[in-house]
């Protein structure tokens, strides 16, 4: 099997791809959107680069793919890139760079923001054991009991977060993993920052007449696809372009 790969690399000569032969032992590790390291030219440093194709044969490749460091990309994103450095003139490599997550960018390995890892709390029990438990009295506190209810429909939630949810300590959560009632995983952190946070959409912009009068005019044109030239008066920073140009 083959890899197409674009090098990342902002020198427009390198916006090209490169085939190289995936080894045996990665080809269940190599998929379109992987992040490969490579041989290139006499540099006696490797490359590394992005597969965006896989085939089975190539007239070009002679070298082969050193390293997998794993899928940064989807199939769906490498080709939204191609279209991004096909209307901004860019290379593909550069568009592919903007949808890296912070901190993996970098071909220093040592310079990179390391993935943040955090302690995951799991029910090891049925609803139905610790109801029956709680019933014989076998659980009695009612912060176990809080912390074990919470987890019935949020197994699997990060145990800070659970904390603050139950309004317990760490110790009780581990007092219940003793007594075998949850159990801890440490997992890479993929949490969501606006989880929390009440964000209101924008509401539609009531255009005064005058600007509806030129929203007409210019929407007739693009429903005709008629071209025209329509110039927009207005003192910096009225938004003319936001508020008038949003036709779907």
């Amino acid at each position: 099997m083959y890899a197409e790969v674009i090098l990342n690399n902002n020198a427009k000569a390198l916006n090209k791809i490169f085939d190289y032969e995936i080894p045996q032992e990665l080809n269940a590790s190599v998929h379109v959107g992987s992040r490969v390291f490579v041989p290139f030219g006499r540099s006696k440093s490797y490359e590394d680069g992005f597969v965006i194709k896989i085939k089975e044969n190539s007239e070009y490749a002679n070298k082969a793919i050193i390293s997998c460091e794993g899928d940064f990309m989807s199939a769906e994103r490498i080709e939204l890139a191609k279209l991004m450095s096909q209307k901004y003139f860019c290379n593909i490599a550069e568009c592919i760079k903007l949808m890296l997550p912070p901190g993996t960018a970098s071909k220093e390995l040592e310079n990179r923001t390391k993935e943040k890892t955090g302690n995951f709390v799991y029910i090891t029990k049925t609803s139905d054991e610790i109801e029956m438990l709680i019933e014989e009295k076998v659980i009695k506190s009612e912060k176990h009991i809080r912390v074990l209810r919470f987890l019935y429909e949020n197994s699997g939630i990060y145990s800070t977060d659970l904390e603050a949810f139950t309004e317990c300590s760490h110790n009780i959560l581990k007092t219940l993993e003793k007594k075998g009632y949850l159990s801890f995983q440490k997992e890479r952190m993929r949490r969501n920052p606006f989880v929390h946070k009440n964000i209101e959409k924008d509401k539609p912009k009531v255009l005064t007449q005058e600007q509806q009068i030129c929203f007409e005019g210019i929407k007739y044109s693009i429903d005709h696809q008629e071209f025209s030239h329509n110039l927009i008066y207005g003192i910096t920073g009225s938004r003319k372009n936001r508020n008038l140009f949003k036709i779907n």
